[in-house]
Order: C-alpha cells, then structure tokens, then sequence
C-alpha cells in the first residue's frame, strides 16, 4: 500500500484516485486522510500541486456544515496578517503543536486507563492477588483443613470410632 495516493484533479473540479481508479469527492479525499492516508493532488492540465487548496476546501466544507471552524479572532488575524506572520507561524508551528497535543492526549488517555484498572482492582481486593474473597479476615489465618497431621489424626479418630 502506498504511502502516498496521488489525485488528479480535473477542470471541472472532478478528483481522479489513481490507486483505484475512480472519480472521488471531496468527503472521500477526507475519509482517505482520516484512515492515515497521505494524498498529493496536482492538476492533470498544469501538473501543478493543488493538494493545499483541496485540503483547504475540504477545511471549508466542514466548517460550512458545522458553522465553526476557527474561533472569529483568530480568523480576523489571518485575514489581518495574511501571508505574513501567520504563514510563517502556521508553516513552522501549528503542526508541531497539534502533534504534540496529540502525543499528550494519547499518553493521558493512556494513563486513564490504568488508573481505572487499579480502581477495579482496589474495588476487588481477591483480583489484586488472584484469591477468592475471605468470608472474614480470621479465615486469612484459619488452620488449613487439608494439612496431611489433620488427615492422619482424623483416621485415628476414625479407627477408635470403629473399635
């Protein structure tokens, strides 16, 4: 499987998968990325890369059906600054960060986990050491009944009673 799916995008603003063979929309392009798939989109007139312009449209056409994407602020900033501060800042710094949040939420996560194994186990007291539960504590140090003195003085017992 490769790594990369390269799609070919046409004038009419249809998108061709070359690994499949078939015409895509844009809702498959995302499914394609959200799977872990890497994508590069180029014009089959140009050959130019368009890849971030479709990714982009496929941002929009989220935010279009949700009604949000980026708080309002932070929008009037791009729009503000454009291709200067926050193109330089969103190149070298928000994949970073989105990664990194990502790394922290996954070891969180994690970390949740076994916190909640350990609840189960301090809730279930006989799991932490593979026992069966006790009826009281005294049986913890209760004389074991199967000891080989207890089954010989137990036949004594038994041949005097026969005598």
């Amino acid at each position: 499987m490769p790594e990369e799916i390269l799609i070919k995008k046409y004038g009419n603003r249809r998108l061709y998968d070359t690994e499949k063979n078939t015409y895509i929309v844009l809702e498959q392009v995302a499914d394609l990325i959200r799977d872990g798939r890497q994508v590069r989109v180029i014009d089959a007139k140009t050959k130019e890369d368009v890849t971030a312009f479709i990714l982009t449209n496929i941002l929009l056409e989220e935010a279009r059906k949700k009604n949000f994407l980026l708080p309002i602020p932070l929008l009037h900033l791009v729009i503000k600054y454009g291709d200067t501060v926050l193109q330089e800042f969103f190149a070298k710094h928000l994949e970073q960060i989105i990664e990194s949040y990502l790394n922290y939420k996954s070891t969180m996560d994690e970390q949740f986990k076994k916190w909640l194994e350990v609840s189960a186990q301090i809730a279930d007291p006989a799991a932490i050491y593979k026992i069966t539960p006790f009826k009281s504590m005294m049986d913890l140090f209760a004389y074991d009944q199967g000891s080989p003195e207890k089954e010989r003085k137990g036949q004594k017992d038994s041949k005097k009673e026969s005598e």
